[in-house]
């Protein structure tokens, strides 16, 4: 046995030491864009876990376990203060003389971190939940006062503005109303405003005579805006705008596209002077009704499109003065995120710093470059990432999502940065007032996330009640990826 204990230990020495080799470079690299006092420390723990996951370590794990000792599976947040623990614990099993080990606090120390920054980005928590709450605001909360009230009386956490509609007018008297309803409850809301970014959607729709829904092997013309009259087909086809430009010229025949997050998919046939033409591959069996103002998305074309259009620069100046943070979508680079500190910095010279930063991933090329993006953003300012799971499933794949936001969580609890869990979270109870067992289901796992995301629907403050229990009940049974093992009184 003593034989085997050595030789698990020079196993975990040599780890240790590819880790501490394998990290040096991506540190030196990172080093000039961490300005925050207290993130190189996180930015090293995010190095060392990017460093350990180029291994196998699955052999190691289980002769791990066999001797009761650490399987390495719930690293995430402290990556070398587990590997010398388990290696001080393997010198003593041999006999060898005693090797440093850390405390307690170091051992806990990025576990530490993540729950203050999440407190700094969201406020403290309310009732038994561990997850913080975000709300996505209708347009009616401008004018209905009592909107922000009954959030407020819930105890959610902040609040969520999206750009992509209303106006400066409607944000205003929707921050005022907030402002109103903390006063009466001395609950404070932070308010998240999230900048619209270069989102491809869905102009107007054509449609045949006598025909209100595409369905599987239909064509569709895809054209630019106000372009209707340049398609040089008869009229029995189906025909949509695209917002932008860029995807008509940029993708190939062969490419899909998917409208209204993979609701209608269509695979290009043909390129043309006037823009696109494809047929549907897939629909539900009923057709699709192709509508104004849904998500286009182009998978599989490179696309080259700035970060911040026009229209998020104006809403930048009404950011950066009344809300707590920007939502970023469609970031999925360092030069992105650059781009909106710089535009940041303009408006708020003095403390833009201050500002939370939300990182909404969103495509492949986000997933790429988390690690680069988030050191540049968590390195300067109070920074969450979002697991944007509608448009993310449809650039990635359905079947690749549960895996993605599984690892976008570890990323993040190795960053010791926030988490928000976002997208049909509970969808169908706050449209139609009930939920499935699956959605149920999928909010018990966000339950492993800093922050839970609802979006807006009918029966919303419904679903707050429903998800405050539920996260609230989880919080007893699970931390991040460690089953907490209180007494179970099911079976007496």
């Amino acid at each position: 046995m003593s034989t085997e204990i050595l030789r698990l230990k020079h196993k975990l020495d040599t780890l240790i030491t590819d880790i501490d080799e394998g990290s040096r470079e991506r540190l030196a690299g990172w080093a000039a864009q961490i300005h925050r006092p207290g993130f190189g420390p996180s930015a090293a723990n995010l190095a060392h876990y990017l460093a350990l996951r180029h291994h196998d370590l699955r052999p190691l794990q289980h002769a791990l376990m066999a001797l009761g000792l650490s399987s390495l599976g719930r690293l995430e947040s402290r990556v070398m203060p587990t590997l010398l623990a388990v290696r001080a614990t393997l010198a003593a099993l041999a006999g060898e003389p005693e090797m440093l080990r850390p405390s307690s606090k170091q051992f806990f120390a990025g576990e530490h971190d993540l729950a203050s920054r999440s407190a700094e980005l969201f406020g403290p928590l309310s009732g038994a939940r561990h997850s913080a709450l975000l709300v996505t605001c209708p347009s009616e909360a401008a004018d209905d006062p009592t909107f922000m009230l009954r959030l407020a009386e819930r105890g959610v956490e902040a609040v969520r503005i999206n750009c992509a509609h209303d106006d400066a007018a409607a944000w205003q008297r929707m921050i005022n109303h907030l402002h109103v309803a903390e006063e009466a409850t001395g609950r404070r809301m932070k308010v998240l405003m999230d900048i619209a970014g270069p989102k491809i959607r869905t102009g107007d729709a054509r449609t045949p005579d006598g025909r209100d829904r595409i369905v599987t092997g239909d064509l569709v013309a895809i054209v630019a805006q106000g372009e209707f009259e340049r398609i040089d087909l008869d009229d029995e086809h189906f025909a949509v705008e695209c917002t932008l430009p860029d995807p008509l010229t940029r993708a190939a025949v062969g490419a899909r596209v998917f409208v209204d997050d993979g609701k209608l998919c269509v695979r290009i046939e043909r390129k043309t002077a006037w823009g696109l033409l494809g047929r549907v591959t897939a629909t539900a069996d009923t057709g699709f009704r192709l509508k104004p103002e849904k998500g286009l998305n182009f998978p599989d074309t490179p696309l080259d499109i700035p970060a911040l259009t026009a229209k998020d620069r104006a809403d930048l100046d009404f950011v950066a003065a009344h809300a707590d943070g920007v939502e970023f979508s469609f970031v999925q680079s360092v030069g992105d995120v650059k781009m909106l500190q710089a535009a940041l910095a303009e408006r708020r010279p003095d403390d833009w710093h201050k500002l939370s930063l939300v990182l909404k991933i969103e495509t492949p090329d986000a997933v790429a470059h988390l690690p680069d993006i988030l050191v540049q953003a968590a390195g300067r300012q109070p920074t969450a990432v979002m697991i944007a799971r509608g448009d993310l499933a449809v650039e990635i794949g359905f079947a690749r999502l549960a895996e993605m936001q599984e690892e976008i969580l570890w990323i993040g609890e190795a960053a010791h940065v926030p988490v928000i869990w976002a997208t049909q979270v509970l969808e169908h109870l706050v449209k139609k007032g009930t939920p499935s067992r699956g959605e149920m289901t999928d909010a018990a796992m966000a339950a492993r996330a800093e922050c839970v995301m609802l979006n807006k629907g009918p029966y919303l403050f419904k679903a707050i009640t429903e998800l405050d229990t539920l996260l609230g009940r989880m919080a007893d049974h699970q931390h991040k990826k460690t089953p907490q093992l209180r007494r179970l009184r099911s079976w007496g």
